[in-house]
């Protein structure tokens, strides 16, 4: 204990902050943070100083800044007095990839599987704002729970696209070097990546570089060459997951808030939520940015999430082909240093960026983030114009202090799983996250019985955009909506839309059928075809069009009808 005390002072003094501002605390094997210091980037470092200290194996910072936006007050209370509405075998909290993935693993046992999630769709946190990159592994710290995930999910990613009918580019990365110090940096990242198991991993000269990708940097003078990372659409990814849950039996509540938990005997037995009481043999915790404040409503805080912010930019799609792997530089403590990607869809995607932003709902762009974003990518890559940027948008990784995974049985709870703190590479691991949990499942109820039913296989839809005229013409005959384009810069037809809207997670809001169908996600940025998808959900939903909203409560397009 003296040790941790003593090296938290030196660390106070190396961050130049008086050590009285901040108390600490042992609590059985968890070291707690108390205290107010002046800026936000002040509390997250401050927390990963007090991680890095020998001893430390978990941390909680419940400090605040003076820059920190009051969280408002709301009172649940009439949530406590609804009648229980459901009960489950399984409950996941949580309906990103990971909470997805998980959900799909379970499938395959008879069990009754759950999914909560607060908001309209799935898909809608950590999964849906990030790059899509299935990363090789070469850069998470040897022995981590995220390397050994990593290069496992990887592998597994093959698998699942051919199961899952979702696309899934297995093109390779780069990372640039422009000087020596970034090679030994590189030199670095190739033992460390060997280390991990990463397969095909090479240091090659810039030359050999612009052989596989001849826009590359003429500047970069070595790469990192990792064969085997490739690209999906996140939010594809998600939606296969969850509809071949459901095909096996699983099922999904949607605007489901927890508001709290209860536990007995060591046991979690009932979850508050805003729909009513659901009560549940096991508890999955995979809520993303939000899954330490599940864990500290069961009395089982042991881990702090602190929003790590990213930017994304989205290039015109004039500029497919010019690049089709990512291409990024030596990177610094806690980002891979973002850089330029060609996505499946054939789009040009630079970023992501890295900044701590003390509120987890906070998804604004910054300028400096977005200047940083841009003229890294126009550093790394050649001949793309900056006019042909279509938009950009920001995401928050679940990070914790410790910077791992959080993949185990809760030490307090009985019936708890934790899948937390699950930020990069967590959409290139979630294969083996789901593999992990399925483990630790199967260590809490072994005697579980398999389903015999369970087809891992999800029917294969083909966007008409794909077809063929001969196709196209079938589809026409089949449903004459197939025929009608809602979104010309995408190619997406109005019996796409439908579809989605009619889907076994119906989309049904606006940026639920752009994540299905593309519409919107064109040139025009849904400038001509919004108010058409408007009309269509309005009318497929049997609501007024001023009920449509954009992404769920309180994002409402229209406010009254003026005539």
């Amino acid at each position: 204990m003296e040790k941790i005390r003593q090296a938290f002072l030196e660390g106070m003094h190396r961050l130049g902050l008086d050590p009285s501002l901040v108390t600490w605390t042992m609590q059985d094997d968890i070291l707690i943070l108390e205290g107010q210091v002046e800026r936000w980037q002040q509390v997250v470092d401050v927390g990963h100083m007090a991680a890095k200290i020998e001893g430390v194996h978990n941390l909680v910072n419940h400090m605040t800044s003076l820059d920190q936006p009051a969280k408002p007050v709301r009172d649940l209370s009439a949530y406590y007095d609804m009648d229980v509405a459901d009960h489950a075998d399984v409950v996941i909290i949580g309906a990103g990839v990971t909470g997805c993935g998980i959900a799909r693993q379970l499938s395959k046992y008879k069990l009754d599987i759950l999914v909560v999630e607060k908001e309209e769709d799935i898909s809608c946190g950590t999964t849906k704002c990030n790059n899509g990159m299935v990363h090789s592994g070469y850069d998470s710290k040897p022995t981590s729970l995220k390397a050994k995930m990593n290069v496992r999910g990887n592998a597994m990613y093959t698998q699942w696209a051919e199961d899952l009918h979702f696309r899934f580019n297995r093109t390779g990365s780069f990372v640039l070097a422009f000087n020596e110090e970034e090679h030994k940096t590189l030199e670095g990242l190739l033992e460390n990546g060997k280390t991990n198991g990463v397969p095909g991993i090479a240091l090659i000269t810039g030359d050999e570089a612009r052989e596989i990708e001849a826009n590359i940097s003429p500047e970069a003078i070595s790469a990192l060459w990792t064969p085997s990372a490739g690209y999906v659409e996140p939010y594809e990814v998600c939606l296969a997951l969850m509809e071949n849950a459901i095909d096996n039996g699983a099922r999904l509540r949607l605007n489901c808030e927890i508001v709290d938990i209860e536990t007995t005997e060591q046991k979690v037995t009932t979850l508050i939520t805003t729909q009513g009481k659901i009560t549940c043999d096991y508890l999955i915790d995979a809520a993303g940015l939000y899954a330490d404040e599940v864990a500290a409503m069961m009395d089982d805080e042991f881990f702090t999430i602190h929003p790590r912010r990213g930017t994304l930019v989205i290039y015109d799609k004039e500029n497919a082909g010019k690049i089709h792997t990512y291409s990024g530089q030596a990177p610094a403590n806690y980002t891979k240093g973002g850089g330029p990607q060609e996505t499946p869809e054939g789009t040009l995607l630079f970023g992501p960026s890295a900044k701590e932003v003390p509120e987890k709902d906070n998804l604004a762009v910054d300028q400096d983030d977005l200047d940083f974003v841009v003229n890294k990518g126009m550093f790394l890559i050649k001949n793309v114009e900056r006019s042909s940027l279509i938009t950009f948008f920001g995401g928050n990784r679940a990070a914790t202090y410790m910077e791992d995974f959080i993949i185990q049985h809760s030490k307090k709870l009985a019936n708890v799983i934790y899948a937390s703190g699950i930020q990069s590479p967590g959409l290139a691991s979630s294969p083996a996250i789901a593999e992990r949990v399925e483990g630790l499942f199967l260590e809490l109820c072994p005697d579980v019985e398999k389903d015999e039913n369970y087809n891992p296989v999800r029917q294969e839809r083909k966007p008409v955009r794909f077809c063929s005229m001969e196709e196209r013409d079938a589809l026409i005959k089949e449903n004459p909506l197939y025929g009608r384009i809602i979104c010309r810069c995408e190619t997406v037809t109005e019996g796409e839309i439908v579809d989605a809207i009619h889907g076994k997670i119906p989309a049904t809001n606006v940026d639920a059928v752009k994540r299905r169908t593309r519409a919107g996600m064109g040139r025009c940025q849904g400038g001509f075809c919004q108010a058409k998808v408007l009309e269509i959900l309005a009318r497929e939903l049997g609501v007024d069009e001023t009920e449509i909203t954009l992404k769920g409560r309180g994002s409402n397009i229209l406010k009254e009808r003026t005539r």
